[in-house]
């Protein structure tokens, strides 16, 4: 069967099993809209709250970006696994035990203050809807060439599979889903790797295969790639490349991002007691932990593939090589994309992939007849969904590695457009403008809210500020310095004020948009750069993406200073801190 027809086949099973489950699991009630009815097994929550966290980023464009810049891309691995540990550990049990729906609720009322629920809200609308941006990246990405759709049309047809099951089921819908999509991902992610480490490595376990020896000369994997760049001109794939600083400040602005992503902490409002919130991060780390201890392998073995497909033999001898495939079929199918480009510019009908930026390999590549880098655009986030093909693996393989990218992509989706419909129906308009609506009439408001996100994150998802996986470290960045400092003081220190979280929150975020926009742009206006984005440029070399824990850290003093400056809370807040961290009655929570 061709590759086109079992994809149409695989992915279009795996769309009516969610849609099928979204009917089956129809919410009827808000509760069950927001929050599933608080009836979620902590196993089954930990398997739904891997789906929503292992996005598109995780999936497809993580390992894309290993397989380019090597050991520098590991802060990715560090930051969005070190977070889950903040996660279990300081928020979860605590906000679950507080017993809200969602995330302003809880801001709102720890620092009783509409104006602070109303900062929430829209800290929490900003950090989704660039977080969905790159998620709708992904959709594009994957449709457009397992499905042989333009970017655009694939996007198009993601935003209404999306808009179907979400809207209709709610976070109950969404959880049982998710499950469903967690299976899907993790089959399609785990089966083409162990093909690509047993035919590179002997060795069926991806991360044993990663640090095994190389079937064709027996030299270790990691060595055999260190030598194959570095021969090309590329610095070596395994040595650190960035400056450390930013290193740092990147990884932790991952952590305290995945903490205080708002998505994910609605997933913790959905289980029945407040033990079973740390149960479900544990679970939740376990069913993420086999894909991201696969990730370094996928990515490096891609970046061995695709150098060794491209070029094969040593440097010098491509160009005299007759035999030598003038350019794969894999690579034609992905031109097609637009994602993948090449120019032939020494005439030669092959392909010079190599570094033409360094000086100390100028020479010898023009020796070689080189005009320069004819690798002219390699979208690194089709790395993942690229590799099965170029390793030559059975087309049932590639197909279910599109459904797996898919399930990602509209995992994470939803689970953002159900954190955005809830703060907009249940924060703005039942709490602040419409005191009185009806439970009808607020789960309709949830549904049209929801509609009209997928429709902007849809908009901006057709001009990308980066990759999936940079633009999602965007979206941690802006929770990290707006979101995770409000929850992690309304826990643990009661002296913070509502003057002081409001002004915090404003602070993180506006520093932290303000430091984006200077060096990205406005990315829903492409072309707009201010300031071109290279590190030489960035402020001590702190890019975009690690700017968040700057951010945060002047959230968490403007704060402080602003608190002490002004009354302390009102004596019962005081109480309720206190109450929310004491682990007294470790089963129950208040709920509505």
């Amino acid at each position: 069967m061709d590759l086109q027809t079992l994809t149409y086949i695989v992915v279009g099973f795996t769309f009516t099993l969610y849609i099928g489950i979204a009917i089956w699991a129809r919410a009827g009630t808000t509760s069950e809209f927001y929050a599933a009815g608080r009836g979620v097994h902590p196993v089954a929550n930990g398997m739904a709250t891997a789906a929503d966290w292992m996005s598109a980023a995780s999936f497809i464009s993580m390992a894309g970006l290993i397989a380019f810049k090597g050991y520098d891309a590991s802060l990715f691995l560090m930051g969005w696994t070190g977070g889950y540990v903040l996660l279990a550990m300081l928020l979860a049990p605590y906000l679950r035990k507080f017993g809200k729906f969602t995330v302003p609720e809880f801001i709102g009322d720890r620092y009783y203050s509409q104006t602070a629920r109303l900062v929430a809200v829209i800290c929490l609308i900003v950090a989704s809807i660039t977080y969905v941006i790159g998620q709708m990246k992904g959709i594009g990405v994957a449709f457009s060439r397992f499905l042989e759709l333009d970017y655009e049309t694939g996007l198009y047809v993601g935003m209404a599979i999306v808009f179907f099951y979400a809207v209709l089921g709610g976070m109950k819908g969404v959880t049982y889903t998710q499950i469903a999509q967690y299976c899907v991902l993790i089959f399609a992610y785990t089966v083409p790797a162990i093909f690509i480490s047993m035919n590179l490595t002997g060795n069926p376990i991806p991360q044993l295969g990663l640090f095994s020896n190389t079937v064709a000369d027996g030299t270790p994997l990691l060595v055999k790639l260190d030598q194959v760049v570095m021969d090309l001109g590329f610095a070596q794939y395994t040595a650190q490349k960035g400056g450390t600083l930013n290193m740092v400040l990147y990884t932790f602005s991952l952590m305290i991002g995945t903490a205080g992503l708002p998505h994910v902490i609605i997933r913790f409002f959905t289980v029945p007691k407040v033990k079973d919130a740390r149960s479900s991060a544990g679970w939740a780390l376990v069913f993420i932990a086999i894909l991201y201890t696969t990730a370094p392998a996928v990515g490096s073995m891609a970046r061995l593939n695709l150098t060794n497909t491209i070029q094969t033999g040593p440097v010098g001898e491509v160009s005299a090589n007759l035999e030598y495939e003038k350019r794969p079929q894999w690579f034609k199918n992905w031109e097609k994309t637009g994602l993948l480009k090449y120019e032939d510019k020494n005439g030669d009908g092959r392909i010079q992939y190599y570094n033409d930026k360094n000086k100390d390999f100028a020479a010898k590549a023009e020796s070689f007849g080189w005009k320069g880098n004819e690798m002219t655009k390699v979208d690194r986030d089709i790395m993942v969904l690229a590799n099965p093909e170029i390793a030559k693996l059975p087309n049932w393989v590639i197909a279910l590695v599109a459904a797996g990218g898919l399930a990602a992509a509209l995992s994470t989706a939803a689970g953002l457009l159900l954190a955005i419909s809830t703060s907009i129906s249940h924060d703005l308009l039942k709490s602040m403008f419409m005191k009185g609506i009806s439970e009808k009439n607020e789960l309709l408001a949830a549904r049209i809210s929801m509609a009209g996100a997928i429709a902007v994150a849809g908009y901006l998802g057709l001009h990308p500020p980066g990759f999936a996986a940079q633009t999602v470290a965007l979206a941690f960045g802006l929770a990290a310095s707006s979101i995770f400092p409000a929850l992690m003081m309304g826990i643990f220190n009661k002296r913070v004020n509502n003057t002081g979280a409001v002004t915090g929150m404003l602070v993180g975020l506006g520093s932290t948009l303000l430091y984006i926009f200077t060096y990205k742009g406005w990315f829903f206006l492409p072309g707009t750069n201010m300031l071109p984005n290279t590190t030489a440029n960035h402020l001590f070399g702190i890019s975009p993406e690690a700017f968040g824990a700057i951010g945060a850290m002047l959230n968490f003093a403007s704060a402080t200073i602003v608190s002490k400056m002004t009354a302390p809370p009102p004596e019962h807040i005081q109480h309720l801190v206190e109450d929310i961290r004491i682990p007294k009655g470790s089963g129950t929570a208040v709920d509505h």
